[in-house]
């Protein structure tokens, strides 16, 4: 990696207390080496993820982990909104998201940051259904379901497409430094709107194998009536590419703005 490049890793994490801990545990030496700072962001969770993190950091100091509450539930969207203004207003050069319900794995990454693939292009998109990929206790109704969307996708934007949103992605602050992405939709539709947006603007994106597993985690997708949804917004893209342009939110925002826990401060 050259010695320029600033990286931040952004976790985004929502009632997953059981989980979080897990990925914390996978930010050893190796991989704190990538990252200048590690952002947790508390979507306004219900359950007792907050207090699980805190305990983790009292246990186990790390001077790079910040962990930050959304001042309202944006949503994964919203979350990813929140962090990628954050990485830009910050000075960053890349912002990381890795999931805080430890599906994915942050070292499946390592040998792409070590080679300098991602200082190649616009981002590195995280693939569970591209060969080299692994998936542990992924059902094949889902896995069927993914591939299938993915050539639909691939169809509409004339380019291979081997994953929708897996939770491991990596992005240049360059290319969302005019906030393209603002009027996407807050929740988990947000991946899917940047997939189209990416062929839009031209983005210089590539797809890069990674491991992916379900255990104990609790699914936020509401399946049927999300695939219809995605489904819909492929074809109204392929018949009218301005509608990348259109207003997806239920809620606009004109800020997505958090504070550091424990302390009244604002970061964004």
């Amino acid at each position: 990696m050259k010695k320029q490049d600033r990286m931040m890793l952004f976790i985004p994490a929502y009632n997953c207390e059981k989980q979080i801990v897990r990925v914390l545990a996978q930010l050893d030496e190796q991989v704190c080496e990538y990252f200048e700072e590690i952002l947790v962001v508390n979507n306004r969770s219900t359950d007792n993820t907050e207090g699980a993190v805190l305990k983790y950091l009292a246990e186990n100091p790390n001077d790079k982990i910040i962990l930050v509450r959304n001042d309202e539930n944006y949503g994964l969207g919203g979350s990813q909104k929140m962090a990628f203004g954050y990485a830009v207003d910050h000075g960053y050069d890349y912002v990381c998201m890795l999931h805080g319900d430890d599906q994915g794995n942050i070292h499946d990454f390592l040998p792409m940051l070590k080679k300098g693939i991602y200082q190649r292009h616009d981002c590195v998109l995280g693939a569970r259904f591209m060969r080299g990929s692994k998936l542990e206790g992924y059902s094949l109704f889902r896995t069927f379901g993914n591939v299938v969307y993915d050539f639909i996708f691939a169809f509409v934007t004339r380019q291979r497409i081997f994953d929708l949103g897996s939770g491991l992605n990596l992005y240049s602050t360059k290319m969302l430094k005019n906030k393209f992405y603002q009027k996407f939709p807050d929740n988990l539709m947000f991946n899917y709107v940047m997939i189209l947006a990416s062929h839009y603007y031209q983005h210089d994106i590539i797809f890069y194998p990674v491991s992916w597993r379900e255990d104990d985690q609790v699914s936020n997708v509401k399946m049927a009536s999300q695939a219809v949804k995605v489904l819909n917004m492929a074809f109204a893209y392929l018949a009218n590419k301005e509608v990348i342009l259109d207003e997806y939110r239920d809620t606009p925002r004109e800020a997505y703005t958090c504070k550091v826990v424990g302390e009244d401060k604002e970061l964004l």
